[in-house]
């Protein structure tokens, strides 16, 4: 079983660790119909549409 020879500090610890958290903003794309920003390859959420044709029924709030 592998022993590490000696200790790692925090600083270096850290240093590895850093690249886990960053935070990304996933690809937006603008919906043809609407204009409104949807995530790709999903249907959106505004005007119900997907490839042209509408797969969600939308009910318009007052």
């Amino acid at each position: 079983m592998a022993v590490p020879k000696s200790k790692i500090s925090k600083q270096r610890r850290d240093k590895r660790r850093s690249a886990h958290w960053k935070l990304e903003v996933p690809g937006m794309v603008k919906c043809p119909k609407c204009g409104e920003m949807v995530m790709p390859h999903r249907a959106c959420r505004s005007c119900g549409t997907y490839k042209g044709r509408e797969v969600l029924k939308v009910e318009v709030s007052k």
